[in-house]
C-alpha cells in the first residue's frame, strides 16, 4: 500500500515525511525525485524493506510548503504516489504527486 506518513516537528519547522512505494510494484531500485532534489534522478534511493519488499524513505522537508516529486522504478518507469495530497500536470504528458507539509 502506498502511504504518506507525515510528522511535524515541534522543535524546528520541519515534517518528516515517509514516501512508500507498495509491494506489489516489482523493482529492483527505487529512486524518489522531486523538488526537494532539484529532480536527481539518482541523488535520493529508496531502501527496501526485507520483510515486506516495500520501498522506503523518510525525509525532513521545511514545513508550510508543497513538494512535487515521482517515484524512479528500475531506473525507466515513472510512479505516481496514489496517497499523494494532490496532483499537478507536468511538461510530460502526466502529472506529478504533491505533498502538502
Amino acid at each position: 500500500m502506498n502511504m504518506l506518513k507525515k510528522q511535524p516537528l515541534k522543535s524546528k519547522p520541519v515534517c518528516k515525511v515517509t514516501f512508500s512505494l507498495p509491494e506489489s510494484v516489482k523493482a529492483e531500485t527505487v529512486f524518489l525525485v522531486g523538488d526537494f532534489n532539484n529532480w536527481d534522478e539518482k541523488a535520493t534511493p529508496m531502501k527496501q524493506l526485507k520483510k515486506n519488499g516495500q520501498f522506503t524513505i523518510t525525509l525532513d522537508l521545511d514545513s508550510g510548503k508543497e513538494y512535487q516529486f515521482r517515484y524512479l522504478v528500475n531506473g525507466a518507469e515513472w510512479h505516481n504516489d496514489w496517497h499523494a495530497d494532490k496532483y499537478v500536470p507536468n511538461p510530460f504528458s502526466g502529472d506529478n504527486s504533491v505533498v502538502t507539509t
